[in-house]
Parts: C-alpha cells; structure tokens; sequence
C-alpha cells in the first residue's frame, strides 16, 4: 500500500468515526480498500427497526448509500449522491451486525457509479443496491 493511499485510508477512517449520522447508526467500518469498503451495522429493536420489528428500509437504504460513498471515497473522490435503487431480497431479523460490501462499478471524470451488497449474519442476501454519485472534489489534497 503506497504511503498516500495509507494517508487516504487513515483520513476516511477519522471523518466517518466523526460523522453523527454514521455514529447514530452504529455503522462502522470493516475493511476500505481501493473502489472497495465493506461497513457493518446492527439491526437493534429500539434504532434500526420498523413496526414489523424487521429493519426499516430507511436503515438499510442508509447503509448502502454510506457504503458506496465510501468506496468512492477510497479513490480519493469527494462525492453525492445523485440516485440510488434498492431491491430488498429478504427481511433482515434484529441481530448483531449485517454486512455492506460495496465497489465501485464505474469511475468517470464527472459521475461515479457503485454497487452494494448487504448480507446478514448467515451470509444470505438481503439487498442488492446500485447509486449514481458526483464527484465534487478530491479528499487527496486533505492528506499531503
């Protein structure tokens, strides 16, 4: 790993520890690698859950948009979202922590495209997710 993408790494590592949203979430980082991030998050009864007490598309939706930014990010590009599509496989049970695995299919000079794949505790799909972003910047010049 050169020593920018380290910098890069550890920049990432510090802004999303500090993000609110991030943190209301419980999301947290597992793995970032080059176009790619994997972030894990509970599905909790009292935060994360709708009226069915199976987690709230809103949650998962979150997870995925953070996810795919992120792997974004990774590539040093500031990014926002201009849309994302969801299609929820299956129902995600309160538990510990489901996993976001999230690349990037696409890198342009203007629009990034990414991917995520959320699965739960046993490893089984619940959401395959797809997002447009705009690239608004680069976080390299943050990390010299």
């Amino acid at each position: 790993m050169t020593e920018q993408r380290l910098l890069l790494k550890n920049h990432l590592n510090t802004r999303y520890a500090q993000n609110s949203f991030v943190n209301l979430l419980q999301i947290e980082i597992v793995e970032i690698d080059a176009g790619m991030a994997k972030l894990s998050m509970p599905i909790l009864h009292d935060k994360h859950t709708n009226l069915y007490n199976i987690a709230h598309g809103g949650a998962l939706a979150s997870l995925a948009d953070t996810g795919m930014g992120m792997a974004c990010a990774s590539l040093g590009q500031k990014v926002v979202t201009l849309e994302m599509n969801l299609n929820f496989i299956r129902k995600a049970e309160c538990q510990e922590a489901i996993l976001a695995v999230c690349t990037v299919i696409h890198h342009g000079s203007q629009t990034m495209i990414a991917g995520a794949d959320i699965f739960d505790d046993t490893q089984k799909l619940l959401v395959k997710a797809r997002g447009t972003f705009f690239i608004t910047g680069s976080f390299l010049a943050e990390v010299k």
